[in-house]
């Protein structure tokens, strides 16, 4: 608790209710490992701005956990183990994370528990003598819970299958303390046990080894599993439930995978390439998988697309897909993200959050070697060269580095930094250092730091000893300091010297944030058909390059290995582009030749790129080469995209064709989309098609739509695509047709896909006099007891117009859960905004008022007890 003098806290609260200015308002600040907060002054910072890992009181050395769940009230009662030694000092007073959790009994044999006190985020036990340092004691813990985080429920009630009826946990970040009492830091490392008791009929799943089931008392089947390795406390999980199961094997690992049966049928596409990730991984990382088993389960409506939990993935059920979808639907890649998780983030940890790009960026990087390894080296090429033009460079005014503390939430570091640059960290290592150098750096690093938890300097040191570089200005430049370079690039010939003359300027605006960088790459000039490569250091603003040649070079190239992140404009003449496009041993030059051409808008230019899209070898150059064509936007480069798109065997690339088809607003675009839908039947591309019908009002469209949304696919993608295209249509006469499918489909939508039909038929409504029926619908779903659906009702009803909603939007404004309080504030707000006739000042006011009074009423009720707790010391 961070602490505050009781009347200085009756002070502010004073300041705040006679209305000095909204600048006093009063909000949370959380200390540092989440636990604990104070209330203070808007404006005034604490010490701890930045983010570090807690102290640990004692080392934890085994977790158990026997839990109950009830799945009718969706509740879950037991006991939870905690076995733990203090570390520096006697421990009066042992700290444990619980959210809401009702705590019944405390028991202790080692030592006698003189009190415990559970308020709404924690549980303090007191021990009647202080338990010294090193002596292993074990605490007991009879509780219950109704968790809003951490362990969901899936049930029929809740509008998923009966058969489907499952549940399942989620730790990271810090979910966990919302259904057990724990020390909920990655910085803690035990051993778990976990034992569950459901109906005969379910299966439960969690980490480690499966030890065996008996019956209990009350009829329920007990499985218990150990996990017998320590891990991170977030890594816990529970799945149980009714599963089918699909078995593989690598070596003597058992590879499971688990699905609701309503999914069953088209599960082993989500699972063909398991066994072939691990069997790569341990070849290229060099140590083992380090655990028992590994399993894998889909769950309903996961919150993200996967989880690595120790020996116990779990995976959006969305991962499942249809052969119809060909290879545009793939599981692969999420399956080796998750995979690579297990030894990066479960046998080595990030210490805190600030370094948890030692978990998602290796996760992410050995996704796109497994794609290497599997499909060739341009493949891997291409994945990080996506993750970089659509991920990383694309954030040039993010002045936070990849490691960073300053975060007030830890799911703040879940972004781009962590993942795709974190990834490019990692690539550019492994090209610096060579592959078989880096091989043995990653396999000291997980050796020396196994089953414990790390930092990024830890990497740094294993890195140097075993290179004898020093890495601190490469460490400095992409981990610790943000952005990218930002390369000016140009080239001359000089004939009489026979010298290529080679200028690099570095663009980016320098800071005490952002730094000049430093870093090797190479030059290749292709002289009489074979290449000439000249290494270089890049370290100052403005420097030139001069390279002997035999004769002037038909192609160019910067960083022909794409080793650097960086942000390059290397402007060439077309009589370099052309022989680039056309080099059969350089994917990324002609991929980059394709992406020069297209903002070069000439026939040859068409020609070229229709060439590559055509006969190219690479996927990837043919959907570049759709792209350059599509933003060409000519007659030419639109035959081109029309004649090629049936002719593609290769479905990815189809569907870019098709994509770039529909930027014209014509009639024979619409004709061209109609065709498209009546000769493709691949959903996935059908789905462009159904989005260029959005932009047409006319009889033909609107059928068109109004049929799709009755079709039948798998994931219901088509018909979602059509809810979404009526949407950005916005016409009312479509709003029947649009609330019939809602109302009959929306048992098989998922939530996500019905909660977007709700904004999409508020938008479609809006301009209506009677919204009556579409205003009860929408006001019908606001307790739906699946929270994507509420959010989602809460926002249409702002989308809508309807002032009647007010009165229902205000009472979720002040909700426990900030996801739905956030969207019933957004709500109100578009409500207010939208109303006709209104000033902005008055519309501002409003909302002003309506903040300052529901923050008064609270305040008053926060005096109210403070004076009470006074009187009561006082007594």
């Amino acid at each position: 608790m961070i602490p505050i003098d009781r009347w200085s806290l009756i002070a502010v609260l004073l300041f705040c209710l006679v209305g000095q200015s909204r600048g006093a308002e009063i909000i949370c600040r959380y200390c540092a490992d989440g636990r604990s907060h104070a209330m203070l002054p808007l404006g005034l910072e604490l010490d701890g701005r930045y983010q570090y890992a807690p102290d640990r009181q004692v080392d934890v050395l085994h977790l158990k956990l026997d839990v109950t769940p009830d799945f009718d009230a969706r509740t879950v009662a037991g006991t939870v183990s905690i076995t733990a030694q203090p570390i520096a000092k006697p421990v009066e007073i042992l700290s444990l994370d619980a959210v809401d959790i009702s705590v019944q009994e405390v028991r202790c044999q080692e030592a006698t528990v003189d009190d415990f006190i559970s308020t709404r985020d924690g549980l303090q036990i007191a021990f009647a003598e202080p338990i010294p340092v090193g002596k292993e004691f074990t605490v007991e813990i009879d509780y219950s819970a109704q968790p809003i985080a951490g362990l969901y429920f899936r049930t029929a009630e809740m509008g998923y299958p009966e058969q489907d009826t499952h549940i399942w946990t989620q730790g990271e970040t810090h979910e966990a303390r919302h259904w057990f009492p724990c020390f909920d830091y990655p910085n803690e490392r035990s051993s778990t046990e976990v034992i569950c008791h459901v109906p005969k009929t379910m299966r439960v799943l969690s980490n480690g080894k499966r030890m065996g089931e008996t019956i209990d008392a009350a009829g329920l089947k007990a499985v218990r599993w150990l996990q017998e390795k320590p891990h991170a406390n977030y890594l816990i999980c529970l799945v149980a439930g009714n599963l089918e199961k699909l078995e593989k094997r690598h070596r003597d690992i058992a590879l499971g995978f688990y699905t609701q049966p309503t999914l069953a049928e088209h599960a082993a596409n989500s699972f063909r390439d398991t066994p072939d990730i691990m069997a790569f991984f341990e070849q290229e990382i060099g140590v083992p998988f380090p655990w028992h088993k590994y399993d894998q389960v889909t769950i309903r409506d996961f919150t993200a697309g996967g989880m690595e939990n120790t020996s116990l993935t779990t995976l959006t059920h969305t991962t499942i897909f249809s052969e119809a979808t060909e290879n545009i639907r793939t599981t692969r890649r999420l399956d080796a993200h998750e995979m690579a998780h297990q030894w990066f983030g479960d046998y080595v940890t990030c210490k805190d959050w600030s370094h948890l790009w030692l978990n998602e960026g290796f996760a992410t990087y050995y996704t796109h070697l497994f794609e290497g390894h599997k499909f060739g080296r341009d493949a891997m090429l291409y994945g990080l060269y996506s993750d970089a033009t659509g991920r990383v460079l694309t954030q040039d005014k993010d002045t936070k580095p990849i490691v960073y503390n300053g975060y007030k939430n830890a799911m703040q570091q879940f972004d781009y930094r962590s993942y795709p640059k974190g990834s490019w960290v990692l690539h550019m290592l492994r090209s610096q250092l060579g592959e078989d150098l880096y091989r043995q750096c990653v396999k000291e690093y997980l050796q020396r730091h196994a089953l414990t938890s790390v930092v990024s300097d830890d990497l740094r040191q294993v890195i140097e000893e075993l290179s004898g570089r020093p890495m601190d200005r490469f460490f400095d430049q992409w981990l610790y300091h943000p952005r990218h370079p930002d390369l000016k690039i140009s080239y001359k010939w000089m004939p009489k010297e026979k010298l290529a003359k080679v200028n690099i300027k570095q663009t980016q605006k320098l800071s005490e944030d952002v730094l000049l960088y430093h870093f090797p790459t190479k030059l290749r000039f292709i002289v009489d058909g074979k290449p000439v490569d000249h290494e270089i250091v890049v370290s100052e603003v403005d420097e030139d390059f001069y390279v002997p040649l035999a004769a002037k070079p038909s192609i160019v190239r910067f960083d022909p290995e794409y080793t650097v992140l960086a942000t390059v404009s290397f402007d060439k003449s077309n009589d370099l582009l052309k022989p680039q496009i056309e080099n059969a041993d350089d994917m990324m030059g002609r991929l980059l030749a394709c992406v020069a051409l297209a903002d070069r808008k000439t026939d040859a230019s068409v020609k070229l790129l229709a060439e590559r899209l055509n006969s190219d070898p690479f996927f990837g150059v043919r959907i570049e080469a759709a792209k350059a064509l599509g933003k060409h936007g000519s007659d030419e480069a639109l035959d081109a995209l029309q004649s090629s798109w049936e002719s593609q065997s290769d479905a990815r690339v189809r569907q870019a064709v098709v994509q770039r088809l529909f930027g014209r607003f014509t009639p024979e675009t619409l004709e061209l989309a109609l065709e498209v839908l009546e000769k493709e039947s691949n959903p996935a591309i059908q789905v462009a098609a159904i989005g260029a019908l959005g932009k047409f009002h006319g009889d033909a469209s609107k059928q068109k739509l109004t049929e799709l949304l009755e079709s039948d696919s798998f994931g219901n993608e088509v018909a979602d695509a059509a809810i979404a295209a009526i949407g950005k249509m916005n016409d009312p006469e479509l709003v029947p047709a649009l609330l019939t499918v809602l109302q009959k489909r929306q048992s098989e939508l998922d939530a996500r896909d019905f909660g977007r039909g709700l904004g999409a038929l508020a938008k479609t409504a809006r301009p209506l006099e009677d919204k009556d029926q579409v205003f009860q619908f929408i006001r019908s779903h606001v307790e739906h007891p699946k929270s994507t659906v509420r959010t989602a009702a809460l926002s249409a009803l702002g989308q809508l117009g309807d002032r009647r909603a007010v009165a229902v939007i205000e009472s979720y404004s002040d909700s426990g859960d900030s996801r739905i309080a956030g969207a019933a504030k957004r709500a109100l707000g578009e409500l207010n905004a939208s109303r006709p006739l209104v000033p902005t000042e008055i519309i501002e006011l409003r909302k002003t008022m309506t903040e300052l009074k529901r923050e008064t009423e609270k305040l008053k009720a926060e005096l109210k007890d403070l004076k009470a707790q006074e009187a009561a010391s006082d007594d």
